[in-house]
């Protein structure tokens, strides 16, 4: 299991041995396999190949896409097969590696360290737009043109009539198109049985990527030594005037289309003017630029701090030697982080260097963006997933040309192809968002950390809740520790109060959403011209539906959970697989008509705070609210702007926004993320918290925050509304070294999941037994299998293992020991994910 790039090789096939070039390829491919393959490369391509560049192969019974991690003149001789045996690659896809070296060094890292197959890593660090699929490409024969001619004129013409002459007329289309039209289904059984019959032939080709670059027509002025004398000597009628005038207040280049608009001619005086060489037309490169049109804010010349300043000096003193240097910015909510870090960019820029700035979540990315541009200017990339195809590919480009020097953007940023990197910046470094939460799993802020290892870069770790890993490593030493204890101008930390919701269901005799206390700080704060923050962290209306009469709760039939009801959708939902189904009017275990909603959610919350406070300018932001991008942005700049009086919303409020006329946040309930069984929900808890008071008092105006709950002596409550970090990680940590949790171990999380449970209980005790003879001369602590927290997930059955080690080395001898005694003994190692240093055991 543990990845030393096993050089596994393919069968069949033949091939001469070119002199000249490497003539065998080492491939990754993007499935869930732990090893890479080793192909022939055929005649043609081996002067063009190079490593880092897409190749089409044959995998099993399939062509799929694969990645050259390494080329050599012979198959490694430590696999014992013969030459004849390898296969030939099918196509090389890129004249250009589209991973560069480094890219692919830290890919390595990633798939080494988190057990992760390599060709799955690589293909998460390209843009979507750039993973060529392999598609069927169906072509007629002679025989089947025979037969179509024989088929008799019906009204009802068959799939397979329809085929043919779909082919007859085409001469050759992909299985795709032709699913188009009869199905997909249907059109993959069509084509096998044309295929047996020898009517049509199949093939397979890398279907053509989506992303590519944006071309437009474009007209620009020549130099006057190259017009004909006699013929510029010769007056231009007005509207070529026109035309040469408005090129030439556009610098002498511009858009086709623009010109003819701006100079208001026709297409036909441009090609008179192409003819006496006067202008020439050519095809050039558009940028989609996620920026483009958008109003940036004016550069602040601020004066730091002398605690801004200390930190600075040692940031900048370790980009100065320009050598590995990892530090954690440990600063309060509103102490000026950011100023340090575009500092820090700025001196890594004037050294020559390039730098990345990780941001946890998209919704950070407007206003940072925004101010990097007004700082460094078309020098900054952006990367995240809202972006469109066009737009990532565009800004990939730049940077894999060098022409973008500063990149910000969400976790798989971390794989941007930045050459030269001197500083890596990860804000809010705690968020669990930086994990990836599928395969391949990686931790983007610890990947950041390698590859600014890898490439002698510093790394700022920036954080008011840092992770207990991360001020562990601080306190140990690992890391250099930067401490900002105070707010900008000395501003007070808001005042958090804790409301007791006992006492207030003792005094109402009921469950009530808002405490008269809350709504009471919300009508004073909107009288005084300030705003508010709301957060409730859950979406939705309403969190289950409840039959009143049986007592059943309707479920999702995909996993282990309650549906959501979403009045605006009139759906309920699984927030885990998006399972919907309407409304039931009726209960559909026993048909009773007394249907209760159970729990409120963001959309409840706005609705009640809308009917209080009819007057208010509310709007909502939470996952439902944010698919669109550009409405997110809208109603963040806004209510920046103060266009708005109240955001209501989830965990996203939290984060790094800096919004000056905040006075209150009131969170709603927390209680839930406290009951999780997870060993980090404390954590997640006053994490939460402590940031989203942070948004309060940011200004010159001081902030209070509100937090309503039914645990008012939870230790992790009571630390976050003092603003106790230190006595918060005190007191944690102590739970953590005594039950041996991270960081005192290594942590490993192995889920095995299928569709029978039978079979997955069977795999789950045949892996802990090879997992046991594994662990006989170490000292690696194994518990389970047993079902986990979230039992079925997405119509799966899940059952869990966790492996504890003081010694990191052993667990993962472990756990790659006993993959591998489990695989020989018959069990499907394919249906077991592992996790290394998981942050969720849900």
């Amino acid at each position: 299991m543990q990845q030393k790039i096993e050089k596994t090789v393919t069968q069949n096939g033949h091939g001469a041995q070119s002199r000249l070039a490497p003539a065998y390829a080492e491939v990754a491919i993007p499935l869930h396999v732990m090893q890479t393959f080793t192909y022939r490369l055929p005649l043609s391509t081996r002067s063009e190949a190079r490593i880092g560049s897409r190749l089409l192969v044959e995998f099993g019974r399939k062509k799929v896409t694969g990645y050259i991690v390494a080329m050599m003149d012979e198959p490694d001789s430590a696999v014992e097969i013969s030459d004849a045996e390898i296969k030939d690659a099918e196509e090389l896809l890129d004249a250009e590696p589209l991973v560069t070296p480094d890219v692919l060094e830290i890919t390595r890292w990633v798939a080494d360290y988190y057990a992760a197959p390599w060709g799955e890593v690589l293909k998460a660090a390209l843009p979507a737009g750039l993973n060529a699929t392999v598609e069927q490409v169906l072509s007629i024969t002679t025989e089947g043109r025979d037969e179509l001619a024989r088929l008799p004129h019906a009204r009802t013409v068959t799939a397979k009539a329809l085929t043919l002459k779909i082919l007859a007329d085409a001469g050759e289309t992909s299985l795709r198109f032709i699913a188009k039209h009869v199905g997909e289904a249907r059109a993959r059984a069509v084509a096998r049985e044309l295929e047996k019959v020898g009517w049509i032939r199949i093939a397979h080709r890398a279907r053509t990527v989506t992303a590519k670059p944006k071309r437009r027509k474009a007209v620009r002025l020549l130099p006057p030594e190259m017009h004909a004398e006699a013929d510029a000597a010769r007056s231009l009628t007005a509207a070529q005037r026109r035309t040469v005038e408005a090129l030439m207040s556009e610098g002498g280049e511009a858009a086709f289309a623009s010109l003819v608009d701006k100079a208001d001619v026709s297409a036909s005086t441009i090609q008179s003017l192409e003819k006496r060489r006067i202008v020439e037309t050519f095809v050039r490169d558009v940028r989609r630029d996620p920026l483009a049109n958008v109003s940036l804010p004016e550069k602040d010349d601020l004066r730091l701090t002398e605690a801004q300043s200390e930190a600075l000096k040692k940031i900048e003193t370790k980009i100065e030697v320009g050598d590995y240097a990892p530090f954690l910015l440990h600063g309060v909510t509103g102490s000026g982080k950011t100023e340090i870090y575009i500092r820090a960019m700025s001196a890594t820029l004037q050294r020559g260097r390039s730098a990345m700035m990780l941001v946890p979540e998209i919704a950070l990315t407007p206003v940072f963006s925004r101010r990097l541009r007004a700082h460094f200017g078309d020098q900054v990339a952006i990367f995240h997933s809202s972006l469109t195809t066009g737009e990532r590919f565009d800004e990939w480009s730049r940077l894999k040309r060098g022409e973008a020097r500063v990149v910000i953007g969400t976790r798989s940023a971390v794989f941007a192809p930045v050459s030269d990197l001197g500083l890596i910046v990860v804000d809010e470094e705690h968020e669990t968002s930086y994990r990836q939460h599928e395969s391949p799993y990686y931790n983007g802020r610890d990947t950041a950390i390698v590859r600014a290892k890898k490439e002698s870069a510093v790394v700022v770790l920036g954080s008011a809740t840092p992770s207990l890993e991360t001020f562990h490593n601080a306190r140990t030493g690992k890391y250099n520790y930067l401490h900002l204890p105070n707010r900008i101008a000395n501003r007070a930390m808001a005042r958090a109060e804790i409301i007791d919701m006992r006492s207030v269901f003792a005094e109402k005799g009921k469950s009530i959403v808002f405490s008269d206390r809350l709504l009471k700080a919300i009508e004073e704060t909107n009288e005084r011209g300030e705003q508010s923050i709301i957060l409730l962290n859950r979406r939705g209306y309403s969190s289950f539906v409840l039959c009143r009469s049986c007592g059943e709760s309707i479920h999702c039939p995909n996993c282990d959970v309650t549906l959501t009801f979403h009045r605006s959708e009139r759906s309920l939902i699984c927030h885990y697989c998006n399972f919907r189904r309407p409304t039931p009017q009726k209960c559909p275990n026993c048909d009773g008509v007394y249907i209760y909603f159970v729990g409120e959610g963001t959309e409840q919350i706005e609705e009640i705070l809308k009917k209080h406070f009819p007057s208010l300018r509310i709007a909502r932001l939470d996952r439902d609210t944010t698919a669109r991008r550009k409405l997110f942005e809208r109603t963040i700049l806004e209510f920046g702007a103060g266009e708005l009086d109240m955001l209501v919303g989830t965990q996203m409020l939290a984060k790094g926004h800096d919004f000056h006329n905040v006075t209150l946040v009131g969170v709603v309930s927390v209680d839930a993320g406290l009951a999780l069984p997870d060993f980090r929900s404390a954590e997640r808890t006053f994490q939460l918290i402590t940031q989203v008071a942070g948004r309060a008092g940011r200004g010159s105006l001081a902030g209070r925050v509100l937090v309503q709950t039914f645990h008012p002596n939870h230790y992790a409550l009571r630390h976050a509304c003092a603003q106790d970090f230190f006595g918060f990680y005190q007191e944690e940590i102590r739970h953590r070294k005594t039950m041996s949790y991270p960081p005192f171990v290594a942590l490993a999380s192995l889920m095995i999941h299928g569709d029978e449970l039978g079979r997955v209980q069977q795999t789950a005790s045949r892996l802990r037994e090879s997992l046991d003879d594994a662990n006989k001369d170490r000292a690696c602590r194994i518990l389970g299998p047993a079902p986990a927290p979230l039992a079925r997930l997405r119509g799966e059955h899940r059952y869990q293992i966790l492996i504890k080690s003081r010694n990191r080395p052993q667990l993962r001898e472990v756990i790659d020991m006993g993959f591998a005694d489990a695989a020989s003994k018959g069990c499907d190692t394919r249906v077991v994910n592992i996790e290394i240093d998981p942050i969720s055991l849900m």
